[in-house]
């Protein structure tokens, strides 16, 4: 079973990514917000997100996670998960 990814970025990662310094739109990178709420989803390609606020619990068959502002996220294709948005969310994202 393939996990979610979690890691907390350096500066040289970020740039090497093209990450953008605040949130907004940025090359690749796309935003996304959300208030707090819960929901069902499904990645048909891999997502690769950083938070830049926000808290997020998600559940899949293998495991829970909790995603914070600062974390770089890899959500592997085919994953299946329940989002619990525990803190309102701005974040930039990119599907591979």
């Amino acid at each position: 079973m393939v996990k979610i990814i979690i890691e907390k970025p350096t500066e040289e990662k970020k740039k090497a990514l093209g990450l953008p310094e605040q949130w907004e739109n940025k090359g690749e990178w796309s935003v996304w917000q959300c208030e707090p709420s819960s929901f069902d989803w499904h990645y048909d390609s891999e997502e690769v997100a950083y938070l830049f606020e926000g808290k997020v619990k998600v559940t899949t068959e293998a495991e829970t996670v909790e995603i914070e502002s600062g974390d770089l996220v890899r959500f592997p294709v085919g994953l299946s998960c329940r989002w619990e948005i525990e803190e309102p969310v701005k974040k930039v994202f990119v599907f591979k």
